[in-house]
C-alpha cells in the first residue's frame, strides 16, 4: 500500500539554518512526493571569535576600581538573523507574485522563529507545516522521508 505523502503538487519546501537555505518544489502530488531543487542560497558567516577585532571592553561601575567586562556584539548570530529576514522577505516576494500558494519549512530552531517573527501574513497563510530541524546538509532522499513522516504526525 502506498502511503500518501501529504505534501501537495508545487509545494515549495525551503530547508534553512544561519547560513544556507535550499528551495525544494514538489513535482510529483501528494501521494507520490517528488522534491526537486529550485534553488539555493548561502552566506559567508565566520564564527563569532572571527569576527572579535580586540578584547572585550572594560568600565568601571561607580567611583571604585571595580571593572567589569563588557560582551562582545555576536556579529555571527546577527547575520543568522539578518539572514531569515531576508528569506522572509523573499518568501513574501515570491508568494505575491503567485510562485507559490503552499510552503513548508525546516529550519533551525533560531532561524525558524526568527521567520516566524519576519513573515508577512500572506506568507503565513501558505505554511503547511514548519519543522524546527536542522537538514540542509541531508540528501533529498533522507528530506523526504522525514517530511513524510512529519506530514503524517501533522
Amino acid at each position: 500500500m502506498t502511503r500518501k505523502s501529504g505534501v501537495p503538487q508545487d509545494a515549495w519546501v525551503l530547508i534553512a539554518d544561519g547560513e544556507k537555505a535550499l528551495y525544494l518544489v514538489n513535482k510529483g502530488d501528494d501521494m507520490d512526493m517528488n522534491l526537486v531543487v529550485r534553488g539555493k542560497e548561502e552566506q559567508d558567516n565566520p564564527q563569532a571569535q572571527e569576527w572579535a577585532a580586540n578584547k572585550p571592553g572594560r568600565y568601571n561601575k561607580g567611583p571604585f576600581v571595580q571593572r567589569s567586562a563588557v560582551d562582545d556584539t555576536d556579529w555571527h548570530e546577527l547575520e543568522k538573523e539578518r539572514f531569515a529576514k531576508d528569506l522572509a522577505d523573499q518568501l513574501y516576494e515570491d508568494v505575491h507574485k503567485g510562485r507559490f500558494k503552499d510552503l513548508i519549512i525546516i529550519a533551525s530552531r533560531p532561524v525558524l522563529s526568527e521567520l516566524r517573527k519576519e513573515m508577512h501574513p500572506e506568507v503565513a497563510n501558505c505554511v503547511r507545516l514548519d519543522v524546527p530541524k536542522v537538514l540542509t546538509n541531508h540528501p533529498i532522499d533522507e528530506i523526504e522521508t522525514l517530511l513524510s513522516k512529519e506530514m503524517a504526525n501533522s
